[in-house]
Protein backbone atom coordinates (compact mmCIF):
# COMPACT_ATOMS: atom_id res chain seq x y z
CA UNK A 1 0.00 0.00 0.00
CA UNK A 2 3.33 2.20 1.06
CA UNK A 3 4.88 1.30 -2.30
CA UNK A 4 1.54 2.58 -4.28
CA UNK A 5 1.09 5.82 -2.55
CA UNK A 6 4.57 6.55 -3.36
CA UNK A 7 3.71 5.83 -6.72
CA UNK A 8 1.06 7.61 -7.11
CA UNK A 9 2.60 11.00 -5.65
CA UNK A 10 5.55 10.42 -8.10
CA UNK A 11 3.07 10.13 -11.28
CA UNK A 12 1.28 13.07 -9.78
CA UNK A 13 4.88 14.91 -10.36
CA UNK A 14 5.16 13.42 -13.55
CA UNK A 15 1.96 14.81 -14.96
CA UNK A 16 2.03 17.79 -13.86
CA UNK A 17 6.09 18.34 -15.48
CA UNK A 18 5.03 16.59 -18.47
CA UNK A 19 1.88 17.74 -19.30
CA UNK A 20 1.11 21.03 -17.00
CA UNK A 21 -2.03 18.70 -15.25
CA UNK A 22 -3.68 21.41 -13.42
CA UNK A 23 -5.80 18.47 -11.58
CA UNK A 24 -2.90 16.69 -10.64
CA UNK A 25 -1.56 19.46 -9.01
CA UNK A 26 -5.05 20.41 -7.54
CA UNK A 27 -5.39 16.26 -6.14
CA UNK A 28 -1.67 16.93 -4.88
CA UNK A 29 -2.09 20.25 -2.75
CA UNK A 30 -5.72 18.91 -1.61
CA UNK A 31 -4.18 15.75 -0.49
CA UNK A 32 -0.94 17.14 1.06
CA UNK A 33 -2.14 21.21 2.15
CA UNK A 34 -3.06 19.85 5.63
CA UNK A 35 -0.06 17.56 6.32
CA UNK A 36 2.50 20.02 5.27
CA UNK A 37 0.81 22.61 7.50
CA UNK A 38 1.21 20.29 10.08
CA UNK A 39 4.75 19.43 9.45
CA UNK A 40 5.55 23.15 9.36
CA UNK A 41 4.24 23.74 12.46
CA UNK A 42 6.75 21.79 13.93
CA UNK A 43 9.13 24.66 13.34
CA UNK A 44 6.70 27.94 13.20
CA UNK A 45 4.16 28.71 16.43
CA UNK A 46 1.64 30.86 14.07
CA UNK A 47 -0.53 28.74 11.82
CA UNK A 48 -1.05 31.87 8.88
CA UNK A 49 2.22 31.73 8.67
CA UNK A 50 2.56 27.64 8.32
CA UNK A 51 -0.23 27.75 5.28
CA UNK A 52 2.10 30.57 4.14
CA UNK A 53 4.75 28.60 3.88
CA UNK A 54 3.28 25.85 2.49
CA UNK A 55 1.33 27.70 -0.33
CA UNK A 56 4.60 29.12 -1.25
CA UNK A 57 6.18 25.68 -1.43
CA UNK A 58 2.99 24.78 -3.91
CA UNK A 59 3.72 27.86 -5.98
CA UNK A 60 7.39 27.10 -6.54
CA UNK A 61 6.49 23.63 -7.56
CA UNK A 62 3.61 24.60 -10.06
CA UNK A 63 6.14 27.53 -11.21
CA UNK A 64 9.15 25.09 -11.64
CA UNK A 65 7.17 22.16 -12.80
CA UNK A 66 9.19 22.28 -16.11
CA UNK A 67 12.28 21.84 -14.39
CA UNK A 68 12.38 20.14 -10.82
CA UNK A 69 14.85 17.95 -10.21
CA UNK A 70 13.37 15.16 -8.17
CA UNK A 71 16.04 12.64 -6.53
CA UNK A 72 14.22 11.08 -3.74
CA UNK A 73 10.21 10.52 -3.63
CA UNK A 74 7.57 13.33 -4.16
CA UNK A 75 6.74 12.96 -0.53
CA UNK A 76 10.58 13.46 0.67
CA UNK A 77 10.40 16.30 -1.90
CA UNK A 78 7.49 18.64 -0.71
CA UNK A 79 8.49 17.64 2.54
CA UNK A 80 12.27 19.47 1.96
CA UNK A 81 10.49 22.51 0.16
CA UNK A 82 8.64 22.77 3.26
CA UNK A 83 11.28 22.19 5.67
CA UNK A 84 13.69 25.11 3.89
CA UNK A 85 10.36 27.67 3.42
CA UNK A 86 10.36 27.24 7.17
CA UNK A 87 14.00 27.45 7.90
CA UNK A 88 14.06 30.51 5.52
CA UNK A 89 10.96 32.18 7.32
CA UNK A 90 13.24 31.81 10.61
CA UNK A 91 16.05 33.10 8.95
CA UNK A 92 14.37 36.42 7.66
CA UNK A 93 12.43 36.80 10.74
CA UNK A 94 16.21 36.60 13.29
CA UNK A 95 17.51 39.05 10.41
CA UNK A 96 14.33 41.11 10.83
CA UNK A 97 14.76 41.21 14.98
CA UNK A 98 18.66 42.13 14.68
CA UNK A 99 17.78 45.08 12.19
CA UNK A 100 15.04 45.99 14.15
CA UNK A 101 16.93 46.39 17.85
CA UNK A 102 20.34 47.95 15.46
CA UNK A 103 17.80 50.43 14.11
CA UNK A 104 16.39 51.23 17.69
CA UNK A 105 19.68 51.51 19.27
CA UNK A 106 20.78 54.05 16.15
CA UNK A 107 17.16 55.87 16.96
CA UNK A 108 17.59 56.11 20.97
CA UNK A 109 20.66 58.46 20.97
CA UNK A 110 21.69 59.31 17.12
CA UNK A 111 25.32 61.51 17.28
CA UNK A 112 25.85 61.32 20.69
CA UNK A 113 29.06 60.07 22.23
CA UNK A 114 26.87 59.26 25.40
CA UNK A 115 26.59 55.25 26.94
CA UNK A 116 24.25 55.21 29.73
CA UNK A 117 25.06 51.50 32.25
CA UNK A 118 21.88 49.66 32.85
CA UNK A 119 21.95 50.96 36.49
CA UNK A 120 22.49 54.50 35.16
CA UNK A 121 18.88 54.03 32.46
CA UNK A 122 17.43 52.46 35.72
CA UNK A 123 17.89 55.59 38.20
CA UNK A 124 16.31 58.22 35.68
CA UNK A 125 13.60 56.02 35.29
CA UNK A 126 13.04 56.13 38.72
CA UNK A 127 13.32 59.26 39.23
CA UNK A 128 10.48 59.91 35.81
CA UNK A 129 8.57 57.76 37.67
CA UNK A 130 9.07 59.45 41.18
CA UNK A 131 7.22 62.22 39.51
CA UNK A 132 3.84 60.57 38.34
CA UNK A 133 0.98 60.77 40.80
CA UNK A 134 1.09 57.71 43.18
CA UNK A 135 -1.90 55.88 41.68
CA UNK A 136 -0.75 55.99 37.69
CA UNK A 137 2.67 55.19 39.05
CA UNK A 138 1.67 51.88 40.53
CA UNK A 139 -0.23 51.01 38.05
CA UNK A 140 2.77 51.45 35.56
CA UNK A 141 4.91 49.59 37.74
CA UNK A 142 2.55 46.56 38.45
CA UNK A 143 2.28 46.46 34.36
CA UNK A 144 5.95 46.80 33.14
CA UNK A 145 7.20 44.95 36.51
CA UNK A 146 5.23 42.85 38.04
CA UNK A 147 4.00 41.88 34.56
CA UNK A 148 -0.02 42.18 35.66
CA UNK A 149 -2.34 42.39 32.49
CA UNK A 150 -4.48 45.11 32.65
CA UNK A 151 -7.64 43.40 33.97
CA UNK A 152 -5.53 41.91 36.85
CA UNK A 153 -4.41 45.20 37.99
CA UNK A 154 -8.33 46.73 37.59
CA UNK A 155 -9.67 43.25 40.01
CA UNK A 156 -6.98 44.09 42.48
CA UNK A 157 -7.47 48.27 42.22
CA UNK A 158 -11.29 47.90 42.29
CA UNK A 159 -11.45 50.32 38.83
CA UNK A 160 -12.02 50.03 35.34
CA UNK A 161 -9.97 48.41 32.68
CA UNK A 162 -10.40 51.43 31.00
CA UNK A 163 -8.65 53.20 33.99
CA UNK A 164 -6.13 51.17 33.82
CA UNK A 165 -5.65 52.36 30.47
CA UNK A 166 -5.64 55.43 30.71
CA UNK A 167 -3.38 55.45 33.72
CA UNK A 168 -0.62 53.90 31.68
CA UNK A 169 -1.56 56.70 28.77
CA UNK A 170 -0.94 59.02 31.12
CA UNK A 171 2.21 57.34 32.49
CA UNK A 172 3.74 56.82 29.01
CA UNK A 173 3.02 60.18 28.10
CA UNK A 174 4.95 61.70 30.98
CA UNK A 175 7.66 59.34 30.87
CA UNK A 176 7.97 60.22 26.65
CA UNK A 177 8.65 63.79 27.28
CA UNK A 178 11.02 62.98 30.55
CA UNK A 179 12.96 60.20 29.27
CA UNK A 180 13.00 61.57 25.27
CA UNK A 181 15.40 59.37 23.26
CA UNK A 182 15.47 56.92 25.95
CA UNK A 183 11.97 55.84 26.78
CA UNK A 184 11.74 53.01 23.68
CA UNK A 185 15.85 51.30 25.60
CA UNK A 186 14.04 51.50 28.74
CA UNK A 187 10.93 49.48 28.21
CA UNK A 188 12.51 47.24 25.78
CA UNK A 189 14.36 46.61 29.14
CA UNK A 190 11.32 46.15 31.38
Amino acid sequence: MEVEKKNEIDQLFWRIALHDDENAFRFLFLDFFSPLCVFAHRYIDDWETCEDVVQDAFFKIWKNRKTLKINTSGRNFMITIVRNGCIDYLRKKDMETAWRQETLFDKIAPGTEELYTATELETMLNTALSHLPENIRFVFEQSRFEGKTYAEIAVEQQMSVKTVEAYMTKALKQLRVELKDFLPLLLLFL
